[in-house]
């Protein structure tokens, strides 16, 4: 459980641009809290292997410290919870991670983050073909009580989701920004549908975080973490799609590719 006081600390270590997952753990696992982080001087930030001059300023930038109140109020409004790397419900999947994230910003049924999961990802512009395997496939892991995991986005990610909520399935959501920023906007009401069907939406990101283009691939790691193995359904060569069959390789994971269609 994080104290309203502790709350905020993580709220401002989350926002820090410039120190990725693993410099973020290794302050934590130096100084064990945010809170001892937030108090640190520049000299003592310099003393640190792998932090210089420009990352020092970063940290000390008071643009992450000014408006916590007000990104911690909408968090209440909008019932999202911040679980972190040492709360009990933190997915164990993401603990074997080199680069975990060291918290997660979450809305809805987050038991299901210790479930087992399947991801389902491919391509944005998908074809006929393609949708109607997501939808099959989507439909058929609802009906076997797994849960699905995917990015939200446009294409088989979506319509995947969408099948599973259909056949009052659950599903996880993996976003690249704050939980209260959905992105493509398109999907602002399966987010809700997602929700309201005791599925979850995550993202490490914090509220008021607009989607950039280099929280997908940092998004992508957090997708086939969770899941106990990724389900592909056309991909392009060079694409989101295939970073995450990367990171789901590297974490040892089961990768299922469906064959394209082959026109007679």
């Amino acid at each position: 459980m994080i104290f309203l006081d502790d709350l905020k600390y993580w709220v401002w270590l989350s926002r820090i641009e410039c120190l990725g997952a693993k410099r973020k753990m290794k302050l934590l696992e130096k100084y064990k809290n945010p809170a001892e982080i937030w108090k640190l001087e520049k000299h003592d930030l310099l003393s640190i292997e792998g932090i210089g001059e420009k990352i020092a300023d970063e940290i000390l930038d008071k643009k992450y410290r000014n408006g916590l109140d007000d990104i911690i109020n909408k968090m209440d409004k909008q019932n999202i919870k911040l679980i972190n790397f040492f709360d009990e419900m933190y997915p164990q999947n993401l603990k074997q991670l080199y680069d975990m994230p060291i918290s997660l910003y979450v809305k809805g049924n987050v038991s299901l983050l210790n479930e087992f999961s399947l991801g389902i990802i491919g391509c944005r512009e998908c074809s006929a073909y393609g949708e109607k395997v997501a939808d099959a496939i989507g439909r058929g892991l609802a009906r076997k009580n797994i849960v699905t995991v995917s990015g939200l986005a446009r294409g088989i990610d979506s319509i995947s989701q969408r099948a599973t909520i259909k056949e009052k399935g659950k599903t996880i959501a993996v976003i690249g920004s704050g939980i209260d920023i959905i992105y493509p906007p398109e999907n602002i009401k399966l987010a809700n549908e997602i929700i309201k069907n005791g599925g979850l939406i995550i993202s490490e990101y914090p509220p008021n975080t607009e989607p950039k283009k280099m929280h997908f691939p940092a998004r992508n790691r957090i997708i086939s973490g969770l899941s106990s193995g990724i389900i592909v359904v056309e991909a392009k060569n060079k694409s989101g799609t295939m970073t995450t069959v990367d990171f789901a390789l590297e974490q040892g994971k089961t990768v299922f590719a469906v064959p394209r269609e082959y026109n007679k």
